[in-house]
């Protein structure tokens, strides 16, 4: 075993970054057994030096991340600062002075992913990103090296914790919205600017890393599909309960069916009680992987979180460490078939559409009419009427979403329907 230990920089030190830094303490016995040399945290990056860090040794801290990249003896970085700058510069720097990365930076990658990997290949370093996707879960690893010599058709899953707490409280207890979102703030599951969860720009970030390595092409966070939770309501939960279902913002990547193109899309969407997805309670992420050879996989687990997320940190440090010793590299971007991302438009699915329609003879075959004419077929209609008011439930078969749309705007002309209550799509059959 070599006795010289492998220097590790520590690129941020919050909630993620803290945690790193105790189990590499606690459990540095057992990381040495592993790796098969010692492991040694050499350096702390962080913005307020001042603040008292629990079991870090003052004499680490420093305010300056590229001097300590810099000095010459650091063999990996973990780069749990988030965000775009400085992360993508230090990140640059790390590979130009020979020093292998972990990170868990999901919107860096989902952004600058391809230039990362790029730049980690010139160097003949690593990039592992465990803990981007899905906390704790095994995710990437297992898509990215256990199911390389599989084909991927599709992935299904809920990757953002703070919704899914947020949507399951709204299901079992028949809360608002708002009321959810105030729990869910109280217990520290959602930021005190919960917009990038709800609006889903986390989930979407995780859905274009997941869509390449699945895929094994190129899709950025502007390829992505993307429908926030806001709009949600109760009414809408009563709805899918009458259908045998329950609402869940979903990740969902696609091959398409004749294998030259791709989909990557975030929206709420009721899948039905008996999809084992409908079964994620609080703020558990759980991922459904659907592969050519292995069948259907499901990845189920903590999202989120200081433990659950360096968890991942370190599992990602002991694979990287040993190709560090043996001055090699594990398994690095793979973009080989360039599929192109198709539109959201292009993506076949089915609808549930509530609508507020005038109740009076004629408005069902009009409302029908009107489908038919879009090319979409419907499944069932449910339709309630008071006082001239009347309410009308549509559930479509499946039908391109350009289509289902179209057939939307078309609905919201006709003057026997009096508004658009909500649209869902459905998911999961």
């Amino acid at each position: 075993m070599r006795t010289r230990p492998l220097k590790v920089a520590l690129l941020g030190c919050g909630v993620v970054g803290s945690e790193v830094a105790r189990i590499m303490t606690t459990h540095a016995d057992d990381l040495t057994a592993r790796i098969g040399a010692p492991v040694e945290l050499a350096g702390v990056a962080v913005r307020r030096p001042s603040k008292v860090r629990e079991g870090i040794d003052p004499a680490l801290v420093t305010t300056d991340a590229t001097a300590l990249l810099k000095r010459g003896d650091i063999d990996v970085a973990i780069e749990v600062i988030g965000g775009i700058e400085p992360a993508r510069t230090l990140i640059t720097t790390a590979f130009e002075n020979g020093i292998s990365v972990v990170s868990a930076n999901k919107a860096l990658l989902a952004q600058d992913g391809a230039a990362l990997h790029a730049a980690a290949e010139t160097h003949g370093l690593d990039l592992y990103y465990e803990a981007a996707v899905a906390g704790a879960i095994p995710l990437v690893r297992p898509m990215r090296e256990s199911l390389a010599g599989d084909k991927i058709n599709r992935v299904m899953g809920i990757v953002n914790g703070t919704t899914n707490f947020i949507l399951d409280k709204m299901d079992s207890t028949g809360a608002g919205y708002q009321e959810a979102l105030d729990e869910a703030t109280a217990l520290g599951y959602a930021e005190a600017d919960p917009t990038a969860d709800v609006e889903g720009y986390d989930a979407a970030a995780k859905a274009a890393i997941l869509a390449g390595i699945a895929f094994h092409t190129r899709v950025r966070l502007d390829d992505v599909y993307r429908e926030g939770m806001t709009e949600v309501s109760a009414a809408d939960f009563a709805s899918a309960k009458r259908m045998g279902c329950t609402i869940k913002l979903l990740a969902i990547l696609e091959r398409a069916a004749d294998g030259e193109s791709v989909t990557a899309r975030v929206h709420p969407a009721m899948i039905p009680l008996t999809h084992p997805l409908a079964s994620v309670r609080e703020a558990y992420n759980a991922v459904f992987v659907e592969a050519e050879a292995a069948g259907r996989l499901m990845f189920y687990g903590p999202g989120a979180g200081g433990a659950p997320t360096a968890s991942a940190v370190l599992g990602d440090l002991v694979a990287v460490c040993p190709n560090k010793l043996a001055e090699a590299t594990g398994p690095g971007d793979s973009a080989y078939t360039q599929l192109p991302v198709s539109p959201m438009g292009d993506v076949v699915t089915r609808y549930h559409i509530s609508l507020d329609v005038a109740d009076k003879p004629g408005v069902l075959a009009q409302v029908a009419t009107t489908f038919a004419e879009h090319g979409v077929s419907i499944d069932t209609v449910r339709q309630q009427g008071k006082d001239g008011e009347a309410s009308l439930v549509v559930v479509t078969h499946r039908a391109p979403d350009a289509a289902l749309s179209g057939t939307v705007e078309a609905l919201r002309k006709l003057d026997t329907v009096r508004g658009v209550a909500s649209i869902m799509r459905v998911e999961g059959e």
